[in-house]
């Protein structure tokens, strides 16, 4: 939707096409002409189409189940928002978006009005240039359900800190030196306070500092302290210093800075 934006952008009226509504698809139709990546990008969005209508015509029988377990049949199935960007949206599955748009810029002259996006000298490279390691990307397999994102392994966090343990050492000379903190606390504090206190700059310890790395957190982790207790949720972390890897839990009262009635 954003480089659809970007690409409508003060687009001269013979390049939208006069009656046309999908000013997009005047736009890669009219590109296509001169611009051979761009032509096969055409011919892949009709065919799509064809098949959307195709598919759109078929009675909601047993015509479909067959499509759908066929093994020759390779129909994709294109949710209504893939239908509205198809023409970015199939550029950038074949990984050429990157390609038509350097090309548009290069020729904006013929497209474009002079206040446009893509005819502006600088705006017009960096926006085909961010759309490299898009294009770069494979797009044959599509993530599912069950294929969100999921909290990293244990191999995969102590590799980490193998890849960043020369970072850590506090014997460079690069390394800045710690910060001299003063904690002062007022004479009329309470030990509530006090504690409150503590607790909040505990909980700031937590975050990056000059002696220490966060490399991991996630927080309502249950931890159970006793056989006759309830599990207590709580805040993991794993931090790396020079020397050591610390694993903390801390449960999410105190980093709350309350404890309540709890012992």
């Amino acid at each position: 939707g954003v480089v659809e934006a970007c690409l409508l952008h003060m687009l001269k009226r013979r390049a939208a096409g006069f009656l046309r509504s999908d000013k997009v698809a005047a736009l890669f139709t009219k590109v296509g002409k001169t611009c051979a990546i761009a032509g096969d990008v055409c011919k892949k969005v009709q065919e799509l189409q064809q098949q959307v209508e195709s598919r759109k015509n078929q009675p909601n029988g047993q015509e479909p189940l067959k499509r759908q377990g066929s093994t020759t049949s390779k129909t994709p199935v294109l949710t209504p928002q893939a239908i509205k960007h198809i023409w970015v949206r199939t550029a950038l599955i074949e990984r050429v978006l990157d390609k038509i748009v350097q090309y548009i810029v290069d020729n904006c002259s013929k497209y474009y009005e002079k206040e446009a996006l893509l005819a502006d000298p600088v705006c017009g490279p960096i926006l085909a240039s961010l759309l490299v390691g898009p294009c770069a990307l494979e797009y044959t397999k599509l993530k599912t359900a069950d294929h969100y994102w999921t909290d990293p392994s244990a191999d995969e966090l102590v590799q980490r800190h193998r890849i960043h343990g020369t970072h850590g050492r506090q014997d460079s000379p690069s390394k800045r030196p710690a910060l001299g903190i003063r904690k002062r606390h007022s004479s009329g504090s309470t030990s509530e306070d006090r504690f409150a206190a503590s607790a909040r700059e505990y909980v700031e310890s937590l975050h990056q500092n000059s002696r220490t790395h966060l490399l991991y957190g996630k927080n309502n982790v249950l931890v159970q302290p006793k056989d006759d207790l309830e599990a207590i949720p709580g805040y993991l972390s794993l931090h790396q210093s020079a020397d050591s890897l610390t694993l903390k839990w801390t449960p999410n009262q105190l980093m709350n800075g309350t404890l309540g009635d709890s012992e």
